[in-house]
C-alpha cells in the first residue's frame, strides 16, 4: 500500500482547519502564522511516526506470510507426497 504521502495529506489537513479556526476566531496575524508552523510542524510528525508504525506492521506481516507458506513444503502431507513418488519410482526400478 502506497503511504508515502500520508504525513504530508494529515499535515496540510490540519493546516487547512487550523487556518479556518484562526480565521473565524479573529487571531492576530502573528498568532495564526506562528499556530499554523506549530501545527504543521506537529502533524508532520505525527504522519510520519504513524507512517513508519504501519510500514513496520507490514513488514511483520509479510515475514510472518513468508515463514508460513516456506512452512508449508516442511509438513508431513508434503513429505507423504514426496515419499510415494520416490516408492512408486524404486517399484519401476524393481519391475524392471
Amino acid at each position: 500500500m502506497n503511504r508515502k504521502n500520508l504525513p504530508l495529506l494529515l499535515m496540510l489537513t490540519a493546516g487547512a482547519v487550523t487556518c479556518v479556526i484562526t480565521y473565524v476566531m479573529e487571531f492576530s496575524m502573528v498568532a495564526k502564522l506562528v499556530s499554523l508552523f506549530l501545527i504543521l510542524v506537529l502533524f508532520y510528525l505525527f504522519g510520519s511516526i504513524l507512517k513508519w508504525t504501519l510500514d513496520f506492521f507490514e513488514r511483520q506481516n509479510e515475514e510472518k506470510e513468508k515463514e508460513n507458506t516456506e512452512g508449508e513444503g516442511d509438513s508431513p502431507e508434503a513429505d507423504g507426497g514426496e515419499q510415494k513418488t520416490a516408492d512408486g519410482a524404486e517399484e519401476k526400478e524393481k519391475e524392471s
